[in-house]
């Protein structure tokens, strides 16, 4: 029978473990070998087992409070330069009008004497050439006509042999096969009936194959002379008109060059005073518009470096908790079997520990759990270990 009872806090069974008395000089054996040692005192020693609790050291997982380093927002105030624009004082050069006394030069046109040349006619005695029509004998060529003796080719019409393909008949000698009769002499034994007659044929025939010859007709190519008609190129001789040429003396129109007397009007050159037109340069009092250059004040757009008031978000270090897993040492009720002689042979044994067989007493036989281990610093840790519940053990076997 397992006998199992929850501890607060726990929920594990507790074990059952046989655990033989040094009065029966046995050793531990384990929990599948009840049966084995029960068969062995019934026969040899009998006794009776006895429960006991004992507590054994495991180790439960648990939860610890633990830090852990985290990074936080965090605003932080800082002073970032800016630019403010200003004004500053400053000179523009500008161009004011103004005027110049100045001397330029002026053109002044003037008479001044210059002698030109003129041409004037005059009378000149030359001699020029002078083209005078003559006639001057001459040789032309002419065309006369003539005869001249050729020969022509002429195509003449002729018959030339040649070979014509056509098809003649001919015989063929061919041998087929045919079948004959032929007679055979003489008797011939054909068997016995069931009585024993014998029975004989006479003059029989029979069939033979023999090659009959045949002749058949086919038609075989051949070559015919022909006669196709065809040209020949002969020469034959005729007469042709010609043009010789001749030459003719005839007279031409010509030209002769001769040098004749004449007068030529020419233009003779001379000097001649005229009054021309020129110009002198003399200088003139002017004024003239300039641009003076003067300074004047304007204001030019600048810019000054200030510090503003800004924030900047940052991360700071900062601890957060955290649960960790642990490994907690713990005391947990183990039940043991011990095994005990029977009273008929110790009594004396059970006289002195007050120690009874039976378990079906009220008192006596209730089994007690302690709930605290020996040990001081122990009990406290069990102590511990009550007030929270988890359902995550691990103990070492």
């Amino acid at each position: 029978m397992k006998v199992a009872q929850k501890r607060g806090g726990y929920d594990y069974p507790i074990e059952e473990q046989h655990v033989y008395d040094d009065v029966g000089h046995h050793d531990l054996h384990d929990v599948h070998q009840e049966d084995h040692h029960d068969i062995h005192h019934d026969h040899h020693d009998p006794g009776y087992w006895k429960k006991k609790v004992i507590w054994k050291k495991g180790w439960k997982k648990i939860w610890k409070k633990g830090k852990k380093q985290i990074w936080k927002p965090q605003w932080k105030k800082y002073w970032k330069p800016i630019w403010v624009p200003t004004k500053k004082p400053g000179w523009k050069e500008i161009q004011v009008p103004d005027w110049k006394k100045i001397w330029k030069p002026v053109w002044k046109p003037i008479q001044v004497p210059a002698w030109k040349e003129i041409q004037v006619p005059d009378w000149k005695k030359i001699w020029k050439p002078v083209w005078k029509p003559i006639k001057v004998p001459a040789w032309k060529e002419i065309q006369v006509p003539d005869w001249k003796k050729i020969w022509k080719p002429v195509w003449k019409e002729i018959q030339v042999p040649a070979w014509k393909e056509i098809q003649v008949p001919a015989w063929k000698k061919l041998w087929v096969p045919v079948w004959i009769k032929e007679g055979i002499h003489g008797d011939h034994y054909l068997g016995k009936d069931h009585e024993g007659a014998e029975y004989t044929a006479h003059d029989l025939w029979k069939k033979k194959l023999v090659w009959k010859p045949i002749w058949k007709k086919y038609w075989k190519p051949a070559k015919k002379q022909i006669w196709v008609a065809d040209k020949k190129l002969e020469w034959k001789e005729a007469w042709k008109q010609i043009w010789r040429t001749e030459k003719k003396q005839i007279w031409v129109s010509d030209k002769k060059l001769v040098w004749k007397e004449a007068w030529k009007q020419i233009w003779r050159t001379e000097k001649k005073q005229i009054w021309v037109s020129d110009k002198k340069l003399e200088w003139k009092e002017a004024w003239k518009q300039i641009w003076r250059t003067e300074k004047k004040q304007i204001w030019l757009p600048d810019k000054k470096l200030e510090w503003k008031e800004a924030w900047k978000q940052i991360w700071v270090p900062d601890w957060k908790e955290i649960w960790v897993p642990g490994w907690k040492m713990i005391w947990r009720p183990v039940i043991i079997k011990e095994w005990f002689p029977s009273p008929d042979h110790h009594d004396h044994h059970h006289q002195e520990h007050g120690w009874d067989r039976s378990d079906n007493q009220p008192n006596e036989s209730k089994i007690q759990f302690v709930t605290v281990p020996p040990n001081s610093n122990e009990a406290s840790i069990a102590q511990q270990g009550t007030q929270r519940s988890s359902k995550n053990w691990s103990f070492s076997s």
